[in-house]
């Protein structure tokens, strides 16, 4: 059974850091390419950021330099380090494994994230 299960999400005030973890199982993680999604209410999921298996990343230009996305193949890990945090981060945010041949795709269950003082 697959599972990704997100961590670390609350309250935090403007300026503020906040570190999510998402933990998967059942699946070779090292292969996966994951990222982190979030969805404000009202709005569309958007990307925020991937990280491929061999460590390249890519971010929403939106959070660009006050982001950071990071693997632990070890621990089937990926994390998201945001810092400088605004209000307009309010969302819930989700983590995504996804890989081709063969294609498949997870989603996590989701951990809301609240900028606000």
């Amino acid at each position: 059974q697959v599972q990704l299960v997100e961590s670390g999400g609350g309250l935090v005030q403007p300026g503020g850091s906040l570190r999510l973890s998402c933990a998967a199982s059942g699946i070779i993680f090292r292969v996966y390419t994951m990222g982190w999604y979030r969805q404000a209410p009202g709005k569309q999921r958007e990307l925020v950021a991937t990280i491929t298996q061999g460590g390249s990343t890519n971010y929403a230009d939106s959070v660009k330099g006050r982001f950071t996305i990071s693997r632990d193949n070890a621990r089937n890990t990926v994390y998201l380090q945001m810092n400088s945090l605004k209000p307009e981060d309010t969302a819930v945010y989700s983590c995504n494994g996804r890989r081709s041949l063969p294609s498949l795709a997870y989603w996590g269950q989701g951990t809301q994230v609240t900028v606000s003082s």
